[in-house]
Parts: C-alpha cells; sequence; structure tokens
C-alpha cells in the first residue's frame, strides 16, 4: 500500500461541502459525524470539519505574476487528467480565482495550474505536470 495523505480543514457548512466535494470533485464520501466528514480526493484522505471561524483565504504569495491564495491544498495530477478535470470543473460552472494556465512556461518545473474555491472560501489548487521528475525540479 502506498502512503495516504491526510488533510483536515474548517467548513461552514457540511451540507453545502458534501455537494461540492461529492458532486463537482466527484469524492467519494467515508466516514462523517455532525462535526465532520471524510472524503476520498485522488486517493488522499481529506476532512471537511465544521468551523465556521476558520474559513477562507487568508493572504496572498505571488508566484509567476498570480496572487496565490493561502492556505490552499491539491492535488498533483498526471497533465492529461489536469486537462480533463479542467473541462468538467468549466462544465460544471466553477469559478476559477486563477484560470487554468502553464506556469514556468518553458523553465524548470513547468507545470500547469488552477485555483478556484470551495463554497467555505476555502482555496484548491489542482496542479499538471507533463513529467512528474519536474515536482522537486530547481
Amino acid at each position: 500500500m502506498n502512503n495516504l495523505f491526510h488533510l483536515a480543514f474548517p467548513v461552514k457548512d457540511l451540507e453545502e461541502s458534501r455537494r461540492f466535494y461529492g458532486e463537482t470533485l466527484g469524492c467519494e464520501e467515508g466516514r462523517s459525524s455532525a462535526e465532520w466528514i471524510d472524503f476520498n480526493l485522488f486517493g488522499h484522505q481529506i476532512v471537511a470539519h465544521l468551523a465556521p471561524e476558520s474559513t477562507g483565504v487568508k493572504a496572498t504569495s505571488d508566484v509567476d505574476a498570480d496572487h496565490v491564495p493561502i492556505p490552499h491544498f491539491g492535488i498533483v495530477l498526471p497533465m492529461d487528467e489536469f486537462k480533463n478535470l479542467a473541462e468538467e470543473l468549466k462544465s460544471k460552472g466553477v469559478e476559477f480565482i486563477i484560470e487554468p494556465k502553464i506556469r514556468f512556461a518553458g523553465e524548470v518545473g513547468e507545470q500547469a495550474t488552477m485555483f478556484f474555491l470551495d463554497p467555505s472560501g476555502n482555496a484548491l489548487e489542482f496542479k499538471g505536470f507533463a513529467d512528474f521528475s519536474q515536482v522537486f525540479a530547481k
């Protein structure tokens, strides 16, 4: 078995989160309670915890001419999966805060990226790499 990543994050409303992560992102739901919901995000465990006072973007950081929201989380995908996901999210009406694009074009670490918010204002970034050896390249 491969190692799995676990991330707990705050949300304002569990039902909104259930719809977004389940229907929009296609995450299978795991266990849940009145306070949290487990989701399978591309094989990794993310847990939406009811904590309305803690949600949303707190700052930004400049990266390759974009104001990247902090905090954020997401998944690194093969480029074809990234492109398919970007099209699927567009078809579902997801509003991007950074539209799908190529970052660091022609440089070490070239990647596709897109940012959007969940209903609680949490930022998600999905990346695509044509060459996974570039993920940690310097």
